[in-house]
């Protein structure tokens, strides 16, 4: 198979789809690798170690995606990308099509085999290409929002972990996954005063058997959201439905309980925000207050940390890689029903149900 890795054209996205290793691998494997040239460079990784592996270097992104059976990158296709994917075209990658219409409909039409990171599971029901990244994501929240609560920046000018005589920051994160569960251990480990509210009361019970002292759970409802966003000096956004749109847990009218000066950190805004009045921004324009309230809502936050992301990142999704390279889609979603849930559309046919009911288009499940 020929295996296309482009350059990533989403704003301040550094990250690449495939290490040298992986093309090494491949290459080893029989298949050929296509590198856009610099694809790597913003990972560390340049265009020497690829042709080290025994991979091609090609000048232009268009010959890329004219050559390659399949893609392997990282962000979502954008516009640009979109109008290059070709019919029966495997494209590997997070895709996040609940939050994107035009996305959606671009891949019906082109007919291509797109297969999302963020939808691929496990035998536990777990989602092991989109942990590394929730995991990241989780971390920087806290990391940014402790930059943003700061007085030059906009925030309350409050230090989370406060000093001796001074009470600590508090922190609320709606949710106890992945990145809720990371983000609290950061803040945690700050000293900062957390609270994380969760729905899901055996996993509330879980938290509570490793999470240290100054962190509690509390069950999620719109009335403790309510009571804890007054107490909060950070908001970190952390809810997840597997590739559906997230819910609105906070609206602008909740605001108001809010402190001024305080942070909401929206990591599910490449789902769509769990905020209403989060829209998506970027690291070059990470932030824009609402009702005195400042928004981070940086769509491709792991992006900031490309070397730790894209080798992340590259662990989990190489052994899929590899297995899509050498039995291709169809073959190795009739073999293993984990990478069948990653299919979302194929060949024109939208195949995942949650992405169907966020925006009213017809679904088919996919024949395995």
């Amino acid at each position: 198979m020929i295996v296309g890795v482009p350059t990533e054209v989403k704003l301040d996205e550094y990250r690449v789809g495939l290490r040298p290793v992986g093309a090494e691998m491949l290459v080893q494997r029989g298949h050929s690798v296509l590198v856009q040239s610099g694809a790597g460079e913003g990972s560390g990784f340049p265009n020497e170690m690829y042709e080290a592996a025994g991979a091609k270097i090609v000048d232009s992104a268009e010959e890329l995606w004219q050559k390659a059976e399949m893609i392997v990158k990282v962000k979502e296709p954008q516009a640009t990308e979109v109008r290059q994917i070709r019919e029966d075209q495997t494209v590997f990658t997070y895709f996040h099509f609940a939050a994107d219409k035009d996305l959606t409909v671009g891949c019906l039409e082109s007919k291509c085999i797109a297969a999302a990171y963020e939808t691929l599971t496990d035998r536990h029901g777990r989602l092991p290409l989109l942990t590394p990244m929730s995991e990241i994501a989780g971390k920087l929240s806290v990391q940014e929002g402790a930059k943003y609560l700061e007085r030059p920046q906009g925030g309350r000018g409050v230090l989370l972990g406060g000093v001796p005589g001074v009470e600590p920051g508090h922190v609320l994160i709606l949710g106890g996954g992945v990145v809720g569960t990371c983000a609290a251990t950061v803040a945690a480990g700050m000293g900062a005063d957390v609270v994380i509210l969760e729905v899901n009361i055996d996993r509330m019970r879980e938290l509570g058997e490793f999470m240290p002292p100054n962190v509690r759970t509390i069950y999620s409802d719109p009335q403790s959201i309510r009571e804890h966003l007054s107490w909060a000096d950070l908001v970190v956004g952390a809810v997840l439905i597997p590739g559906a749109k997230a819910p609105h847990l906070i609206s602008r009218a909740d605001l108001v309980h809010m402190k001024p000066g305080a942070v909401i950190v929206d990591v599910a805004i490449d789902q769509g925000g769990c905020v209403e009045t989060a829209r998506v921004t970027t690291h070059s324009d990470p932030i824009y207050t609402v009702d005195g309230v400042v928004h981070y809502c940086v769509g491709n936050m792991p992006g900031s940390v490309a070397r730790t992301s894209t080798q992340a990142l590259t662990n989990a999704t190489l052994p899929w890689v590899l297995k899509l390279a050498e039995h291709g889609p169809d073959a190795l979603a009739k073999k293993d029903p984990h990478f069948a849930a990653a299919i979302n559309t194929n060949r024109g046919v939208l195949t995942n149900q949650p992405v169907a009911q966020a925006h009213n288009l017809d679904f088919e499940p996919l024949a395995v």
